[in-house]
């Protein structure tokens, strides 16, 4: 989706110009009033309505494949593996015990843990923790040879959700190292998680970083921190992966929310009711 930029001394003005660039069925996304060397103006952000649509189709996911069946499971059909990976404080963490205990989203599915973030003893901890009292099994990973084990141990689960260390731009070795043990649980959906508030240049570094791990899904966290969601769907269109859930504070399980009608919504869009797709 391409957003840009208009500004004038007027709005009429400044919407005639949108027009003529973007077309009759221009949508404006923002406006606000700003000062330049020459005085006071205004500006607009705005998209064609076209475009807009094809970046609501684009966020909408697949649907989650089916629960595995009894038979199936009695036969050895491997869970369904869904892995978290993003930056250092983009609350991977929180959010892996978000999905895990949101009554929607795996609804009635046994959710297991794993773990490969081993480099903060916290993040073991929390999870540790969490586990415990949501009486979930965790399997904590080293290395390598302990992946096949970890992943027989979580047999009996529907689901399993793989929380990853930080990408450290300073420590290449590291991020070979856990990326070496993600490719080895071989998951289905790799979910490159962000926070809202993070610089478009600095996302735009990350996709590159992770571009090896092949994410498939955007997850936007911390909304509840930027003001006015703005810059939100920026985020999302420059990525360009679609989206099952953003995630907008603390609280767990509550702040998790499905993605589409979120996202739309900091474009200025109304949207269907948001609901959790889960088949």
């Amino acid at each position: 989706m391409r957003l840009e930029t208009f500004r004038g001394p007027t709005l009429s003005r400044v919407a005639d110009d949108a027009r003529r660039a973007l077309g009759s069925d221009v949508m404006i996304v923002r406006t606000r009033s700003v000062r330049t060397p020459a005085g006071s103006a205004i500006e607009i952000v705005a998209a064609a309505a076209g475009e807009v649509e094809a970046f609501r189709r684009r966020l909408d996911p697949a649907p989650l494949p089916p629960a595995r069946t009894a038979v199936e499971a009695k036969l050895g059909a491997r869970p369904f593996v869904l892995a978290l990976v993003g930056p250092t404080g983009a609350g991977k963490t929180t959010t892996t015990a978000k999905l895990a205990a949101h009554p929607a989203a795996f609804a009635g599915r046994r959710v297991g843990l794993l773990t490969l973030d081993t480099y903060r003893a916290a993040a073991v901890e929390q999870l540790e923790t969490f586990a415990e009292v949501a009486r979930m099994p965790l399997e904590v990973v080293y290395g390598p040879r302990e992946v096949e084990g970890a992943m027989k141990r979580l047999q009996r689960c529907d689901v399993v959700i793989v929380d990853t260390p930080g990408w450290s731009p300073r420590q290449p070795e590291r991020n070979e190292a856990w990326r070496t043990l993600l490719a080895l649980c071989a998951p289905d959906e790799t979910h490159l998680v962000m926070p809202a508030g993070i610089r478009a240049d600095v996302a735009a570094a990350l996709l590159d970083a992770f571009h090896e791990v092949g994410p498939t899904h955007l997850l936007v966290t911390k909304l509840d921190e930027v003001p006015q969601e703005s810059g939100v769907a920026e985020l999302a269109a420059g990525v360009m992966l679609p989206a099952r859930w953003v995630a907008d504070g603390q609280e767990i399980p509550a702040d998790l929310r499905p993605a589409g009608a979120r996202l739309m919504a900091s474009l200025g869009v109304n949207a269907p009711a948001a609901t959790w797709a889960v088949a």
